[in-house]
């Protein structure tokens, strides 16, 4: 540990003690209206003591630590920032001050994650033409964003011709495929941001899967040596208004360093209107692509449009880093086990204003309550009279936001094997309205997770429902994925909409206010107005779930056939 690094955790320790002293008179405001989570027959596998370790999650604890982390200090938290740096010694600071140990052995509280900055001076248009001279343009951020896919200092492309693929999808357990051996090679893909969802029976219906994302797409791209891929942006396919996607692609992007993997020279989305004028262009009707799309025996459509692009790329080469702290088990056999808590910790840093003239993109919301809840949880166990059987990993990635870095390189990395996690339970998001009968679970469905949280959540006198928005394919969206990915059961829930003392309908509205106001801006800020309740009772709910499978005998596994079964049998296999 760093002189410099000593000091940075010392300051941090202060401020976090000097936040809680000052908000402890909060929690008279906010006590929860109803009783402490007490569960009954649900936790019988449940370590004693555990009910009376609930109580010490408190709104006051929470609104503390989202107050610090989301503070102006912290500058928005961008990876490889000097903001960045500050919340990790938090968070590196709470987590001792908890009483955990450090989860990278030499390394200390932080598993260094080292990442390359793209900066990518895209035009400020970007034209299309067709064949007879007619040609279309479209405005940087208003009705296009972009990014180099490859990490050079400049990217090129040359009259390359526009091909629209549908849904980009190649799924051979389905019966899909969308390229049908066409040749691609140099080509600009223009494809759909979602997957079959007509047919209960195809990529689980209405349900999102990993094919409707934009990651895969992007990747499905280069697996075929695209030149570019641009998606089509339209608010219910994303699950999210045409500003997030501005937002999110203006300024640095992240990576990991490039492998030998595949990959473009551009990733593009086009608002819809662009897209319909795009197609428009060729002669074709946008709505026709579509609707020919809906069919297996869909082949691609080459548009006779092309482009021509070039841009110079700032490379920078950086660091971040995963922070993470230990609480061994007591079983002299289990605690090689691992219950994992997740929250990624980084958000957007410094970007451009809105209109008040705000350009610090604060992240209270996303993530900084979850970061709280997490710690909550450490605190909660550290207030047993003992530790479980397994161990608890306390774990906030890195560079979450720009694809889900950290996580990935933590499950890559091998510094604990995928199969010695029983679970991973991830915060993200999270509730500041009040206390609700329902709790949200996405993806639900997908292991024995769902049947001990329903159980323990009937103690709260609630029940389990699923993503309102099926289509928007939230499971894949954060960092339990990279854990199921590995084969790891994993589980992402938080507050459902159906609020205590309030008419229906009143929490969708909330849930779709911030969104559209709040969600990657400047305006993601602690609010007075805040209930912690909610807060409160899911970090108790999460606490309890996984003080469950820390002292349960077996682990929990997918459901028989998920798509990550098989590699959680071939994982758990590489152990024995």
């Amino acid at each position: 540990m760093s002189k410099l690094y000593q000091q940075d955790f010392a300051r941090t320790a202060e401020r976090a003690a000097a936040v809680l002293a000052v908000l402890a008179v909060v929690a008279l405001a906010c006590r929860p209206e109803g009783p402490a989570s007490r569960p009954g027959t649900a936790g019988a596998a449940l370590p004693a003591g555990a009910a009376e370790a609930t109580e010490a999650i408190t709104t006051a604890d929470l609104l503390a630590d989202v107050t610090a982390l989301s503070s102006d200090d912290m500058e928005g938290r961008l990876p490889g920032s000097a903001g960045d740096a500050r919340a990790r010694s938090y968070l590196a600071a709470r987590l001792a001050e908890l009483g955990l140990t450090p989860a990278f052995g030499r390394e200390g509280w932080e598993q260094a994650v080292p990442i390359v900055g793209v900066t990518s001076h895209l035009p400020e248009t970007w034209a299309f033409r067709a064949p007879g001279g007619g040609e279309v343009a479209f405005r940087l951020g208003d009705e296009y964003v972009g990014a180099s896919g490859v990490q050079q200092p400049s990217v090129t492309i040359d009259g390359a011709e526009v091909v629209f693929v549908g849904y980009g999808i190649q799924a051979p357990e389905e019966g899909w495929d969308d390229f049908k051996g066409a040749e691609l090679a140099g080509k600009v893909l223009l494809m759909l941001n979602d997957d079959p969802d007509w047919d209960e029976g195809l990529f689980g219906g209405e349900r999102k899967l990993s094919y409707g994302r934009w990651t895969y797409k992007y990747e499905s791209a280069a697996r075929q040596g695209a030149a570019a891929a641009i998606i089509i942006h339209t608010t219910p396919s994303a699950g999210y208004p045409w500003q997030v996607v501005r937002t999110g692609w203006s300024g640095e992007q992240f990576e990991l360093a490039a492998g030998a993997e595949p990959r473009t020279r551009l990733r593009a989305w086009l608002t819809e209107d662009a897209s319909r004028r795009l197609v428009a262009l060729s002669g074709r009707d946008l709505d026709q692509l579509i609707e020919s799309a809906r069919s297996p025996g869909f082949v691609p459509v080459a548009l006779g449009v092309t482009t021509s692009l070039r841009f110079d790329v700032e490379l920078q080469a950086g660091a971040t880093a995963n922070v993470g702290g230990i609480l061994r088990g007591a079983d002299p056999v289990l605690a090689d086990e691992l219950v994992a808590i997740t929250a990624h910790h980084d958000h957007f840093g410094i970007g451009a204003p809105d209109a008040t003239g705000d350009a610090i993109y604060n992240g209270a919301l996303d993530n900084g309550v979850a970061m709280a809840q997490a710690l909550a949880v450490a605190r909660a166990f550290t207030a047993l009279p003992s530790s479980p059987r397994r161990s608890l990993l306390i774990l906030f990635p890195a560079a979450e936001e720009q694809g889900i870095l950290g996580s990935a390189y933590f499950v890559r990395s091998r510094a604990f094997h995928p199969g010695r996690f029983a679970a991973d339970i991830n915060f993200e998001l999270g509730n500041v309205w009040g206390l609700t009968r329902d709790v949200t679970v996405f993806g639900k469905g997908k292991s024995e997770l769902d049947e001990l949280l329903a159980a323990l959540a009937a103690d709260q006198g609630r029940v389990l429902v699923e993503e309102p928005d099926v289509r928007a394919g939230w499971f894949y969206r954060s960092d339990q994925i990279s854990f199921a990915r590995a084969g790891v059961p994993a589980i992402w829930f938080k507050s459902g909409t159906d609020f205590i003392g309030r008419p229906a309908g009143w929490g969708e509205a909330q849930y779709a206010g911030w969104i559209e106001r709040r969600y990657h801006q400047p305006s993601d800020e602690v609010d007075p107005s805040w209930n912690l309740d909610g807060l409160v009772q899911d970090a108790q709910l999460a606490f309890l779930l996984a003080a469950t499978v820390a002292n349960r005998d077996a682990a929990p596994a997918w459901v028989a056939g998920d798509e990550f079964e098989d590699e959680r049998l071939a994982s758990l296999a590489t152990l024995q």
